[in-house]
């Protein structure tokens, strides 16, 4: 049996007016619908306001006229206001929810082409929510025929399922959202992948906080400025991506970093500083180890969560500033909570959306393609194409992959170790020697406390110089420099350091001073000696 046709559609008391004979030389869209020849339509649901009754018995007259076989039913719709949304949006749900259906012998269209443009997006809505189990249909005047016309029309039916070159559009931005996410890798790990999956939607749908949570290493910091990049991409946010890592932040400075400060805030505040959230306005503030905040940062990030304002330091003028939160940890904020280091209420606003990303020894089957991706890494950086021999790969693989390789660092581990290889390989080559003696290497850091506390602890670089530094630089001049750090803090001096650093090479020059390279290694980063002792603690 073949389904009636029904159309709804708001009266346009501009477009659809008209009066006398010469009403119909201008195109009126309501009656237009029933003009068409490829369009029978058997029943017209006229909605209209009070105050338009007449008009509308005039169209459901004319339509008469032009289409016998239509049957045009004026009904009043109480709207105070047309321009309203509420108020439009509630009549029209009202109408929807008591007008009887019948899909399995009527096939309805919801005409958008008259009413006020919130009527229009209320029906479009409505329609997308399938509220009004019905197509879209749009009327236009012809262009190229003299007035009187009845124009043309589309229908458009919101099931994208029925439009393969419309949903294959939205599963290549989807496919290119994740793959961005995922830095272009092409993991296998199953549960990683639903993982970013699952943060692609978030990421995209919702300026909620997000908090990562992971080992260090896991890539927290990576994922949050690929998750700032998709939503840049997307046009989402227009403002800077504002990161730092909560554990290199330390007494009044903190504070400072975050809010700003005005100029004569405390001794040293020569000018003024913006500060973390007053950058991040318009974009997204990431905050790694959020858990190292301490309780007075704490409390005034909450308030800048929830009222968008905060005092700089030393300010008595509230600044706005509206920004996403991105966090991070590898601490348990729940016990933090019950430990009294972190605020139940802060912990609330924060961990709406939570995501646990593994680490490197839970998704093992990512190895290889990550190996590929640390290889190109380490190519960009020196600026010399470096692959594995056939046998050396195999062999660094096994291993990877094996349970003896614990990968305590996770990623940092996993870089730092393809870095070593690629600068020590001749000719290119990482053979298996290479690789055996960097397995060595592997595993004495892993037996031994002392190196694998460092593994665990913070980023050398990021200490040193900060979030924001540490982010602009190669991955490749990050693994280096950390290993410079790390050899300099058990040096008693800069000499020492220089020759624990240079030992291999020192023994081939008839002149050395290992105390002016390190320097001048240092100063292309703007560091100093000084500049590398680890941050101590605040006390009290």
């Amino acid at each position: 049996m073949t389904k009636r046709t029904v159309v709804l559609g708001m009266l346009g008391p501009t477009l659809d007016g008209g009066k006398g004979a010469a009403r119909w030389e201008r195109w009126r869209p309501s009656v237009a619908v029933c003009q068409q020849e490829d369009l029978l339509v058997h029943r017209f649901e006229l909605l209209h306001p009070p105050r338009f009754a007449g008009l509308a018995e005039t169209i459901a007259a004319d339509v008469k006229r032009v289409s016998p076989e239509t049957e045009v039913r004026p009904s009043p719709l109480t709207i105070s206001d047309a321009w309203d949304f509420e108020a439009v949006y509630a009549a029209l749900h009202d109408f929807a929810r008591a007008y009887p259906f019948a899909p399995e012998r009527e096939d309805y269209l919801v005409h958008i082409t008259t009413g006020t443009h919130v009527a229009q997006i209320c029906m479009f809505l409505l329609t997308e929510s399938r509220h009004l189990p019905a197509r879209l249909l749009q009327t236009s005047p012809s262009r190229r025929e003299a007035g009187g016309s009845h124009g043309t029309f589309a229908i458009i039916d919101l099931d994208l399922s029925r439009y393969d070159r419309l949903a294959s559009r939205f599963l290549i931005e989807q496919r290119e959202g994740l793959s961005s996410l995922k830095g272009g890798i092409d993991t296998r790990n199953a549960a990683y992948n639903g993982l970013i999956e699952r943060i692609e939607k978030v990421s995209t749908a919702s300026r909620a906080p997000i908090l990562l949570t992971g080992p260090t290493g896991a890539g927290k910091s990576q994922l949050a400025a690929r998750i700032y990049a998709l939503k840049k991409s997307r046009r989402q946010i227009e403002g800077d991506l504002a990161s730092i890592n909560c554990a290199t932040l330390r007494g009044d400075g903190a504070m400072s970093a975050l809010f700003g400060h005005v100029k004569g805030a405390f001794t040293g505040a020569m000018t003024d500083r913006a500060g973390l959230l007053r950058k991040a306005h318009g974009g997204v503030l990431f905050l790694d180890e959020v858990g190292e905040l301490g309780l007075d940062e704490q409390a005034m990030l909450l308030r800048a969560i929830e009222e968008k304002t905060f005092l700089p330091v030393g300010s008595d003028r509230e600044v706005k500033s509206d920004f996403q939160l991105l966090c991070g940890t590898n601490r348990d904020l729940a016990a933090a909570v019950a430990a009294g280091r972190f605020r139940e209420d802060l912990l609330a606003r924060i961990d709406l959306w939570t995501f646990r990303l593994p680490g490197l020894a839970e998704r093992r089957e990512d190895i290889a393609p990550n190996l590929e991706i640390e290889l190109e890494s380490a190519a960009q950086s020196t600026g010399a194409r470096v692959a594995f021999t056939a046998e050396a790969k195999d062999r660094f693989l096994r291993f990877a992959i094996s349970p003896e390789a614990i990968w305590s660092g996770n990623f940092r581990d996993f870089s730092a170790a393809v870095t070593r290889m690629a600068t020590l390989a001749s000719s290119g080559r990482i053979t298996a020697g290479n690789v055996d003696e960097e397995i060595a290497r592997l595993r004495a850091s892993w037996r031994r406390p002392e190196l694998a506390a460092v593994n665990a602890d913070v980023d050398p670089v990021v200490e040193v110089l900060g979030e924001v530094r540490a982010a602009e630089l190669d991955r490749f001049d990050c693994a280096q420099l950390a290993e410079v750090i790390r050899v300099a803090r058990r040096a008693r001096s800069l000499s020492e350091a220089g020759r624990l650093l240079f030992a291999a090479s020192r023994a081939k020059k008839s002149s050395v001073n290992d105390a002016d390279r390190l320097r001048k290694y240092l100063a292309r980063f703007e560091l100093e000696w000084s500049d590398l002792a680890r941050a101590q603690p605040a006390s009290g």
